[in-house]
């Protein structure tokens, strides 16, 4: 009985151990959120009612391009769109919306890659996807010799593909929405559809958007062309929203204030203007609180539309060009001989200003889908494309052997072929007789520039003799002068991707004769141009552009917004030519269209604009996208060029025409002298219709 006693009273001393202990506890802990409460409360406080601020730019329409007369080139057309942004969801609650959402819409399944139906898979069937890893594996990744990636890796490659199958059309579109609402970033809004929104699903969507967390119906815009394909190498490209930006030019476009689903201008004019055509984004902030739910959104900067560019394209002058250009070529492909024949291209400049009024070229390509030929646009080759041009460099010949004392005003040369020691004779096409400059011009004497090259290079000429040049520096003093006219540099026209051609790198005294020519370097058809308007105008070298006006966009009913800059001309360099040396080459161009015996009268005899100019024939290999199919050697082939300017007296339009590979044999189809007869003709007859100039 005592022992029973005993025991039992220790029971309520333990309990009142436990008792104290725990009131010891909860006094410490009354005791620490007091002083929480009092020495940290305000801090805490204020964390938890912390925000965050999140600005958010929206993408707004790029600028307007119009030509010379205001016409638009490139505009912008509204679209509706629907988009979806980024509050902080996770991907449970994005698919949820996805599926909504795809009982709306109708999406377009095609950029769905099999990977894509894997990993949809998964999201789909988490607990199927987990009965993909055997016990083994699931060992493995507890004693971490297998990572989450490599178990997601091996539930990718166990999914069937009858399972992947039975996907249906409705699953499929639920993947292309999820898709792109997980391709964005965080408070972006991303594009989910563009294409082809119908009425009733932007109204659908409109009227549901309560029940769609993220998304949004607006208007997004697009790229519109009224003149269709017309110069549209040069225009460029605009990057699609699905695209963004472009990945070589990433980090340059993020230091500039650009999202990664922005569209920019990835080449050529919408490329070069990206900074002037962008615009101003619209900017709201997302006021967040801590867990990054939106709590409030706030407008901060209404967004304006990128600026305009005018350009110096008359697109009517263009239009015309491109419709001869085809026409001669497509002409021209009939005749023997132009098997390779493929392109033709023409410039048309203001010699005075370097404004562009037409840049044309047409290439005749392959189409690949039904493997018929078919005409395309290739302005862009004028100036990015180099071809050995003949004679028409005899004008900046005749100057650089005034310059460096070869030749003075008068020198006579006989024409009788020239003959190097152990090389074929070189020669003119006939024998043409004892002539000066102002004649040799005329008739494209070849042996009277083989003369002046001698004389540049202080050589002493003796037939069948070997030819040392005593001046080892000819080909750089024959080489600068020419770039002095914009032959073999860059012409400085406002486009990116200008070539400024091939330089040969033989120093052989023959190749020094073949330079004066036009057969050695080569030249693009805005040198030819920027050269031709450099001897046009008195000896000036005028920078050719295609940008002329930067307006600030149209508000309102205004059809033109006001002039920020207007380019003015630029004069580059001028040649060192005396007035009489460069009244000599004018006489020589103006005989060569307009005096029986010139290269070029046939074809422009009557010509009341009084043209003047000169033609070019080059002997060349070709080069072009069927050269795989010959061997080490490729075949010869002949280009043909034309440079002019009109009227020969106070000149206000210059042109540079050339057909690469215009044919191979004897066959000469004279396509250059056909189509610049055309071309001037159109731009005088258009000019007397309705001006040309401003």
């Amino acid at each position: 009985m005592d022992k029973q006693k005993k025991k039992t009273s220790h029971f309520p001393f333990r309990l009142n151990i436990l008792f104290f202990t725990v009131f010891v506890l909860f006094s410490i802990l009354i005791l620490r959120l007091g002083f929480i409460q009092i020495v940290h409360g305000e801090n805490y406080k204020k964390d938890l009612e912390r925000k965050e601020d999140i600005s958010v730019s929206n993408p707004v329409p790029r600028g307007k391009l119009y030509d010379r007369h205001f016409r638009v080139i490139v505009g912008n057309v509204p679209k509706s769109a629907i988009t979806f942004t980024n509050q902080g969801f996770s991907q449970a609650e994005m698919l949820k919306t996805a599926e909504r959402l795809a009982q709306l819409i109708e999406k377009n399944t095609d950029k769905i890659t099999n990977r894509d139906k894997r990993d949809f898979w998964i999201l789909k069937n988490p607990t199927l996807a987990d009965a993909k890893i055997t016990k083994q594996e699931k060992d493995l990744y507890a004693a971490k010799k297998l990572s989450d990636y490599d178990l997601y890796k091996l539930k990718l490659e166990r999914i069937t593909d009858v399972e992947l199958n039975k996907f249906t059309k409705k699953d499929l579109e639920v993947l292309a929405i999820f898709k792109e609402f997980t391709s964005g970033y965080k408070f972006i809004p991303q594009i989910v559809k563009n294409d082809h929104v119908t009425a009733k699903e932007f109204a659908f969507v409109s009227e549901n958007l309560q029940s769609l967390p993220g998304v949004d119906t607006t208007t997004d815009w697009e790229r519109s062309y009224p003149f269709d394909t017309t110069l549209r190498s040069v225009l460029g490209k605009v990057t699609r929203s699905e695209e963004g930006l472009p990945a070589e030019q990433l980090q340059y476009f993020l230091a500039r204030d650009y999202h990664r689903n922005d569209r920019v201008g990835k080449s050529q004019l919408e490329s070069q203007y990206e900074e002037i055509l962008r615009g101003y984004k619209a900017k709201i902030k997302n006021i967040t609180d801590k867990t990054g739910n939106v709590i409030e959104t706030q407008p901060v900067i209404d967004g304006r539309i990128g600026k305009d560019l005018v350009l110096t394209i008359d697109m009517d002058l263009q239009k015309a060009v491109d419709k001869i250009v085809e026409e001669e070529l497509t002409k021209a492909k009939r005749l023997p001989g132009t098997w390779l024949t493929d392109r033709a291209y023409v410039v048309l400049m203001e010699p005075y200003s370097g404004d562009i009024l037409a840049m044309s070229g047409k290439k005749l390509v392959r189409n690949g889908k039904t493997g018929r030929p078919e005409m395309q646009d290739d302005a862009l080759g004028t100036f990015t494309t180099t071809y050995s041009v003949g004679s028409t460099v005899k004008g900046a010949t005749i100057l650089t052997g005034y310059k460096t004392g070869a030749i003075v005003p008068g020198t006579v040369f006989d024409d009788a072929g020239i003959k190097i020691k152990d090389t074929p004779i070189k020669k003119s096409y006939a024998y043409l007789g004892r002539l000066n400059e102002i004649t040799a011009l005329k008739k494209s004497s070849n042996v009277y520039m083989f003369h002046t090259a001698i004389q540049i290079g202080k050589g002493n000429y003796e037939y069948d003799k070997p030819l040392n040049l005593t001046n080892k520096m000819a080909f750089e003093t024959v080489r600068n002068s020419f770039a002095s006219f914009g032959l073999g540099t860059r012409t400085g026209i406002d486009l990116p991707n200008e070539q400024t051609g091939f330089k040969g790198k033989s120093r052989l005294p023959g190749y020094l004769l073949d330079l004066a020519i036009g057969q050695y370097d080569t030249y693009s058809t805005m040198q030819l141009a920027q050269y031709v308007s450099t001897i046009a105008n008195g000896g000036y070298r005028m920078q050719p552009h295609i940008v002329k006006e930067i307006r600030r966009p149209a508000v309102g009913k205004e059809k033109l917004g006001p002039i920020l800059k207007e380019v003015s001309p630029t004069v580059l360099n001028t040649i060192d030519a005396k007035e009489e040396w460069l009244h000599r080459v004018h006489i020589g161009f103006r005989k060569v269209m307009q005096e029986p015996g010139g290269t070029a009268y046939k074809f422009f005899k009557g010509a009341k604009y009084a043209p003047a100019g000169k033609t070019g024939t080059a002997e060349a290999f070709y080069d072009g996208p069927l050269r795989h199919r010959f061997g080490k050697e490729p075949p010869p082939v002949i280009n043909l060029s034309l440079v002019g300017y009109a009227p020969s007296t106070n000149p206000e339009v210059a042109m540079a025409v050339l057909v690469p590979w215009a044919y191979q044999g004897k066959e000469d189809n004279k396509a250059n002298l056909k189509i610049g007869r055309r071309v001037l003709d159109t731009y005088f007859k258009m000019k007397q219709g309705s001006s040309l100039k401003d």
